[in-house]
């Protein structure tokens, strides 16, 4: 008998997705993008960190909001995915109707938020306090949606208000209700995350979730969950305000990008090796273990 072959019905920069009927299968691979490029080399293991590191923060955080992952060993998954690449990168999950919005907070400021907050003292339209310094810790975590884009465009920052418009637009009578329940559950979960981090040496700066409803209409955090590709990790060793904070993400790898022009996308082996040796070590770091 021939095992049934599956085809992503969605791929992203490093995603996959793939239509299992009642549920669906994400791959994380190990491909790395930095400004918006695919780049021509693989990082190995970056996708099983990934998984792995969103499969503890849904363990942890069940207790504020339900997650949609059914399962990441492929021994539950269909037997085409029982091959060693789907293998540590893989996750079984619930289908949602995902929201159109991206959740992000930002509990200190840096990135985007600097450079604006730089111009006219605020961010996303939040006004800030007069005299933060690049990289300061923020009085309260704030929230900042935006659009989600399709592939190819670019998200939208837009303020609570618009988010509640945004989504009345799309789901009547719902706007103001789910609004506000995206932004308090994304504020509780970064401060429970966040204390945790903290504890174990790592500075969460800033991150993003997504929210979908299940059969039911219930809220259920989907995608992924604080990762290196979706949030800022500093070590809190050596942490200073008042310039950028090294990162345990692709910032080597956006480095050398950046001070070598005609790199056609590709990086020298050491500078992968480096990428991925920063990813395990938060992944260590946070999760108390070696990834498996």
């Amino acid at each position: 008998m021939s095992i049934q072959e599956f085809k992503p019905v969605k791929e992203g920069k490093v995603r996959e997705i793939y239509d299992n009927g009642d549920s669906l299968i994400m791959v994380a691979t190990d491909r790395i993008s930095c400004f918006d490029v695919i780049l021509h080399n693989e990082v190995s293991k970056k996708g099983a960190v990934l998984t792995q590191m969103s499969k503890f923060w849904f363990d942890m955080t069940r207790d504020i909001v339900p997650n949609h992952m059914i399962s990441v060993d492929v021994k539950d998954m269909p037997e085409f995915f029982r091959q060693e690449k789907f293998d540590g990168n893989s996750m079984m999950c619930r289908k949602l109707n995902m929201l159109p919005v991206e959740c992000i907070v930002r509990g200190y400021i840096t990135g985007s938020g600097w450079a604006s907050y730089q111009k006219d003292g605020t961010v996303c339209g939040i006004r800030l306090p007069e005299g933060l310094k690049e990289s300061d810790k923020l009085p309260e975590p704030i929230y900042t949606p935006s659009t989600k884009a399709e592939i190819g465009d670019h998200d939208e920052n837009i303020s609570y208000e618009q988010s509640v418009e945004y989504l009345e637009k799309r789901f009547p009578g719902k706007g103001e209700e789910y609004a506000s329940k995206l932004r308090d559950y994304t504020i509780a979960l970064y401060k429970k995350c966040a204390e945790y981090a903290l504890e174990k040496g790592i500075i969460i700066a800033d991150t993003k979730f997504e929210f979908g409803l299940d059969e039911d209409g219930n809220m259920v955090i989907g995608d992924e969950m604080l990762t290196p590709d979706s949030s800022r990790f500093w070590p809190a060793e050596g942490y200073e305000p008042g310039h950028g904070q090294p990162s345990f993400d692709k910032q080597f790898a956006r480095d050398w990008l950046k001070a070598n022009p005609g790199n056609d996308w590709t990086l020298p082996q050491d500078i992968v090796e480096k990428t991925i040796s920063k990813y395990l070590q938060g992944y260590e770091l946070l999760t108390g273990k070696p990834l498996e």
